[in-house]
């Protein structure tokens, strides 16, 4: 289940060509986003700044970031889009960013304790804690 719009996921990675459409996102992210992109994600997710860089080198290597020059790679541009849509979907779910900015950093029992943030840098963990947020949204025992 999807409840977040393909521009609140772009507005959480200052995005400047807002998709319409999760096609127009998945286009977006096929031909590769802005490194700033990744960038906003993380802002939105860490508040300090030595978190921001641990985050940002769990996603994408230190030395392949610094060679990137403005684009990122599909691949890369799709973890920065799950980080992005799990970020937009916890705020949506929380109606606030520091709630959903503390849920994503704070261990969980349905996630056999690790985070939703650790658990969400692969696809299917991403799926998992979708699966949580809208089961927590819902009312239906997470």
């Amino acid at each position: 289940m999807l409840l977040v719009t393909p521009e609140k996921i772009a507005s959480v990675m200052a995005l400047v060509a807002v998709p319409r459409s999760f096609a127009e996102l998945d286009d977006l992210v096929s031909q590769g986003l802005p490194k700033g992109a990744l960038k906003a994600s993380i802002e939105h997710v860490c508040k300090s700044s030595e978190d921001r860089r641990h985050l940002l080198y769990r996603i994408i290597p230190e030395a392949t970031y610094k060679r990137r020059r403005d684009t990122l790679t599909a691949e890369e541009s799709g973890r920065a889009e799950r980080l992005a849509r799990i970020f937009a979907t916890a705020a949506y779910v929380w109606d606030s960013e520091d709630d959903a900015r503390a849920f994503l950093n704070t261990p969980h029992a349905m996630l056999h304790g690790q985070t939703p943030l650790d658990v969400s840098l692969t696809e299917l963990g991403a799926r998992r804690v979708e699966e949580l947020l809208w089961k927590l949204y819902y009312g239906i025992a997470a």
